[in-house]
């Protein structure tokens, strides 16, 4: 299965109040879960700087993992950059 990294951007007025992320994130899960089965969530992160969160992901689609990042961006994310990643001792044994 091959590893993806989504990461996101809040819009300013995404948010009137921080605890309502949580909210949001549900959102979120949940309309993934319903349209993109395929993908399989393995960590978040909060970050500091450009961007907000950092998801892993796992799929064997690449077009889940986008239909994913498109449903994050329309739920209040600005942009989302997602990158196709893997794993540091698998990249080496390919040499």
């Amino acid at each position: 299965m091959a590893t993806y990294i989504i990461m996101s951007e809040l819009r300013p007025e995404a948010l009137s109040d921080p605890k309502d992320f949580k909210r949001l994130a549900a959102n979120v899960s949940d309309k993934i879960k319903a349209e993109c089965p395929g993908v399989k969530w393995k960590d978040s992160y909060t970050l500091l700087g450009e961007y907000d969160v950092l998801d892993i992901v796992e799929s064997e689609d690449p077009k889940q993992v986008e239909k994913a990042a498109m449903i994050i961006r329309a739920y209040g994310y600005e942009k989302t950059k997602t990158f196709a990643a893997t794993q540091w001792k698998e990249f080496l044994d390919t040499l």
